[in-house]
């Protein structure tokens, strides 16, 4: 038996891995899915003072309320930033890192620093629409989302994204990962954009294992027996 820690990925919550537990429980294996603070059914503690370290403060409360050890940590998205900061505090309580199409950062830097400029200017303008501290969702096609029902479930949950988090530097005590066996997942159909530079990242890390998997950018809400079948592979 495993266990699994989601660091999922912005806009979105515990929720968008509902089909992932059964799937994973089938094989005998346990699957953890915090939301983080200011999103999803806890987006009434939405608020200027959310931070990355608030997020990474999420998840690792979770490893020690929960007790968990020997844990695969997967992180999604914006997510493997989170997880990131997690390893680098957390790492004899994980047996494995995963990142699923998930944006990586060195130390010093923040999301900000990683994504187009024209991207994060849209975020401030999102934001400024919005009350000024949080980025709406945008539409699921971003995300690779094409199935209209799909679709609309997923506008009925996402919520919007504290603006401060992609500008908060992710500051490390180790190197990337800490040590930890880590493998990264990409998703092939279409390529995340945002996720270019992280996939070269992970392919000139030594030691990490790099894999496919063809499907869009919500690989847990897409082919979720698929993911479920890789990640019981590598717990």
């Amino acid at each position: 038996m495993a266990t699994f820690l989601v660091a999922h990925g912005a806009w979105s919550a515990g929720w968008a891995w509902k089909k992932m537990r059964p799937l994973l429980q089938e094989r005998g294996h346990v699957l953890h899915t915090p939301t983080y603070t200011g999103l999803g059914e806890r987006a009434h503690l939405a608020s200027r003072d959310v931070t990355l370290q608030t997020h990474i403060a999420d998840v690792l409360g979770t490893l020690e309320f929960e007790d968990l050890r020997d844990v695969v940590l997967v992180g999604h998205s914006y997510g493997g930033m989170v997880a990131t900061g997690v390893a680098d505090r957390a790492r004899t309580r994980l047996r494995h890192l995963v990142y699923l199409d998930a944006q990586l950062l060195l130390s010093g830097e923040s999301p900000a620093d990683r994504a187009p400029p024209a991207l994060i200017e849209s975020y401030k303008e999102r934001a400024a629409r919005n009350g000024g501290f949080a980025i709406p969702p945008g539409d699921p096609e971003y995300f690779g989302i094409t199935d209209a029902g799909m679709a609309e479930w997923l506008r009925t949950k996402l919520t919007a994204h504290p603006l401060q988090t992609y500008f908060d530097p992710l500051v490390l005590r180790h190197p990337l990962g800490n040590g930890l066996p880590a493998t990264y997942i990409a998703c092939t159909e279409p390529y995340f954009a945002s996720t270019a530079l992280s996939r070269e990242i992970a392919k000139a890390t030594p030691g990490w294992t790099c894999l496919e998997i063809p499907t869009a950018h919500d690989a847990m809400v897409l082919m979720p027996r698929e993911l479920t079948a890789m990640l019981a592979a590598i717990g």
